[in-house]
């Protein structure tokens, strides 16, 4: 292994054999660490005692810094037992996430501010210091589909507000930094692991690094799984892996450094489901319907046949339902950081080329079998199976289907980004001068990013019903016996009910910020103050039907190519190839923070800080009116960005066995987006809005460890408020949907040597299902285990549970009151799960 790898990396073995131990670096993307892979710069179990450095001009002792900062290292993510990442970024402080299992594809957002879309609008995933996408709300490609905890992790670092606002470009709320391990110890590890119970899973996974010679060292490791998760469709929907490599270069002044990652992985893709619900608004009771448990089952089967779908030209689009969601990406990255002339420089670069493609069924109507066929069919209508075991059998008893009689219109998704390559590049350099016996800082810095991105849907209408694992499509006939379908497909389009079509745009976003940053510190005071200068251009093309002009056509067209146009492809909603419409704009934005922070005691501090971030938007606008279809442009180049003011204040305490931090905050932020809901007939539509927000909270953050016990604990308190809303002025006053009051995290932990045991406890409080502020989603509480077992050196047998009590915890649901029949869409967190696993550490 070590014959390869310096094969491979020959052009780095320059002069200069003295070797340059760990310090801290100052990275770019507004993240900077020790050396960005020192395990031992940030022990898991005492993350505050060591110098902190995501998200500020300079690394320094967190007493000593303006900033609200967690730290979680490896050991401790695995200890986590989270089936997903967003389980793992569920115990950061501060940070709100609908994880409903996907492994991806979840809802991030932070202290408040709105979460209506999808994805991490406000907050930043960052892998090494660069971000892993420049928007993190892209329809089809999340942040959190090209992010892997593996082996590789040494830690993960957040900051929330403050200095984000002007270290990143458009993360205004936060950063999230995964920081790899480079080979500064010898060694590695494999480790295999299983599904025990309500679990099928199969990984294995490993981790090597060291040092090809003195001033050389490496790391290399990734993963490889396969499985149907946790929620069993019958097929496996998860299967592929991860490999990372990084090989450093150290100098005695500095280091280079090369990377590249190969992602490859199929995950799972949960839609909404039926789930009944009793009582009223205020205080519902949701239960499972028969034959249908949305935290153990979902939408997508092995009866789900490959679908044929429409996409520009027109071209015919395979559809393989049960197949879920993939992603792919491969990257190369450099990074530079040498001390020349009392100066630090460090650049970052990385290109990467990443892919998408999504597959899946979301139930447009959910109502009983018989009604929904009398809808479309007419008095006397009738289903049959169009696929499974059962294919071709007539449905003769509608209201004892699968025990629950209901059945579902549904659109048949097929979505992705074909391309989305992102190159990244930020140059940064700082000094440090001795000024009335204080250090001031100056740091300036110019961040370069050219993010593509493509985005295709095409999307067919049908019928399914609800079979646990074995859910299939339906065919209606009229009571003549005229069928009105093709293979379970009603319409290869989702007309007449949406009013969204077939869609399909490229565009390029090109962005430049300079941003510089100045800080005293003498003393017990540390006085700081940042800028950063966002300017944007965006170009390129989109096709759809919003765009106006016929330029999607419903037309009839024979989608199997058999010579016979059937009832369903009389309505097929292809993309006209000859008709685009431009995206052609530029913006720019000021981006500032100051703050202050005072070191009372030894033990003590407190800090203040006031920002203004904002965050650009992406494809959130290419079909809405907010762009001209015509010229390209919107109207005022403020509509291309949403603004966040925010403000903070806290104090920190620190002993050897204790910290504590308490924060209290506030944000003003003003959105555009969409939401999906429920219209009053119970039809899934989407819903454009404009709006502006405010929330304020307070943030609790505390750890404590005395011999083999130790404990860590949160709790995040928000109010949050629409202030108003130019598109529904009834919605001015109520709490933003899917916002808990409080969320609560603990997890205590007993080392006993050969033995460690612990738990993870989070509690989410009630929300509104939507903003009309009706309908309420309940609290629930989530237990997570593990106990580890080490029998002989160098080896650990583990077993971890998640969601033991197996808790209903609700983070969607599509209505916004309770409907007459009881029957509501919704997604859930995962169910119980148990897996083991045994490791060899070499």
């Amino acid at each position: 292994m070590k014959t390869v790898l310096m094969n491979s990396i020959a052009f780095l073995a320059l002069a200069g054999p003295a070797y340059a131990g760990p310090e801290v670096a100052v990275p770019n993307g507004g993240v900077a660490h020790a050396d960005a892979g020192d395990p031992q710069a940030a022990p898991a179990s005492k993350p505050n005692k060591a110098v902190f450095s995501t998200g500020v001009a300079k690394g320094r002792d967190l007493l000593d810094s303006a900033i609200s900062t967690s730290a979680i290292g490896g050991e401790r993510i695995e200890q986590i037992g989270a089936r997903t990442l967003g389980e793992v970024l569920r115990t950061v402080p501060g940070i709100r996430v609908e994880d409903w299992g996907n492994g991806g594809y979840a809802n991030y957002t932070i202290r408040g501010l709105p979460l209506a879309g999808t994805g991490s609008k406000w907050l930043q995933f960052q892998e090494d210091g660069l971000p892993v996408l420049e928007f993190g709300d892209l329809s089809h490609l999340n942040n959190d589909m090209l992010v892997r905890p593996d082996l590789n992790l040494a830690r993960i670092e957040s900051i929330r507000g403050g200095s984000a606002s002007t270290f990143a470009s458009n993360s205004p709320g936060g950063v999230l930094n995964f920081i790899s391990k480079t080979g500064e110890e010898e060694g590695g590890s494999v480790e295999l692991s299983t599904g025990l119970v309500d679990y099928d899973s199969q990984r294995g996974d490993f981790e090597y690094g060291g040092r090809l010679s003195s001033n050389l060292r490496f790391h290399l490791g990734g993963y490889y799984r396969a499985g149907a998760g946790a929620r069993d469709p019958g097929a496996s929907s998860f299967h592929g892996g991860q490999l990372k490599l990084n090989v450093t270069r150290d100098f005695t002044n500095g280091y280079v450094r090369v990377y590249a990652k190969l992602l490859d992985d199929r995950q799972a893709f949960y839609t909404a489901g039926p789930m009944g619900v009793t009582g009223s608004d205020a205080d519902p009771t949701y239960t499972p319907i028969a034959n249908f448990d949305p935290r153990t089952n979902n939408t997508i089967s092995k009866n789900l046949p490959i679908l044929l779908g429409v996409s520009i030209d027109p071209k015919i689009l395979p559809n393989p339902l049960s197949q879920a969601w993939r992603v792919k990406s491969k990257a190369l990255g450099l990074e530079a950081k040498f001390d020349i002339a009392a100066w630090t420089f460090v650049d970052r670069m990385r290109y990467s080329n990443n892919s998408s493609a999504v597959g899946g069924s979301q139930p447009i109507i959910v109502t009983s079998a018989g009604r929904l066929a009398a809808m479309f069919g007419g008095p006397g209508a009738s289903f049959s199976y169009a696929s499974g075991p059962n294919a071709g059998q007539a449905i003769t008893n509608p209201a004892t289907l699968n025990g629950n009689g209901l059945a579902a219109y549904t659109a048949f998704n097929t979505l992705g980004s074909p391309k989305a390559d992102y190159f990244v590049n930020d140059f940064r350099a700082s000094r440090v001068w001795k000024v009335a016996g204080g250090d001031l800082t100056l740091t300036s810095g110019v961040y370069k990013a050219l993010q593509n991105f493509t985005t295709i849907l095409s999307m067919d209408a049908g019928y399914q019903d609800f079979a646990g694992p074995n859910s299939a499509l339906l065919d209606l006939r009229t009571a003549g016996g005229t069928k009105l379908t093709q293979g379970g497909v009603a319409a290869f389009s989702t007309f007449p009910f949406t009013v969204a079509g077939n869609r399909y745009g490229d565009v390029d976003h090109d962005i430049t910020a300079p941003y510089g940053s100045l800080n005293f510190h003498k003393g017990r005071v540390s006085v700081g103050g940042s800028l950063r200068y966002d300017s944007g251009k965006v170009k390129g093309q989109r096709y759809g039907i919003e765009l106006g002009g016929n330029r999607t056509r419903w037309r009839p067209f024979d989608i199997n190519g058999d010579g016979v146009i059937s009832q369903p492809e009389q309505v097929a909603d292809g993309i006209q190839a000859d008709m685009p419409a431009p995206v052609d704009y530029s913006y720019h934005y000021v981006s500032y923070s100051v703050g202050v922070n005072f070191r009372i005691s030894q033990s003590f501090a407190a800090f203040a800080r006031y920002s203004k971030g904002a965050r650009a938007l992406a494809d959130s606008i290419y079909f809405t009116p907010i762009i001209n279809s015509v010229t390209g442009k919107p109207a005022h180049r403020k509509d291309v960005y949403d603004p966040v003011r925010q403000a903070e204040a806290g104090v920190k305490y620190r002993t050897d066995t204790l910290t504590l931090n308490l924060t209290g905050f506030v944000a003003n932020t003003a959105e555009q987006n969409f939401q999906v809901n429920a219209a009053a007939n119970g039809v899934l539509t989407l819903v454009p809005f404009s709006r502006t927000y405010r929330a304020y909270g307070a943030e609790f953050e505390g750890s404590y460890q005395r011999g083999p016990f130790s404990l860590t604990a949160a709790a995040t308190y928000t109010h949050a408020e629409i202030k108003s809303d130019s598109t529904n002025a009834a919605l001015a006053g109520n709490t933003p949907r899917h916002q808990p009051t409080l969320i609560v995290q603990a997890m205590p932990v007993v080392d006993l040597g050969a033995v460690s045991l612990g738990s993870s406890l989070v509690y989410t409080g009630s929300s509104y299902a939507q903003d009309v502020n009706k309908l309420k989603m309940p609290a629930y509480s989530t237990v997570n285990a593990f106990i580890e077992y080490r029998p002989i050196d160098r080896i650990t047998v583990s077993v971890t549970g998640s969601n033991l009590f197996n808790a209903l915890g609700l983070v969607d649901v599509t209505q916004g009151s309770m409907p007459a029949d009881g029957i509501v869409s919704v997604r859930t967190i995962n169910g119980r799960t148990v897996a083991g696993s045994i490791r060899f550490n070499f």
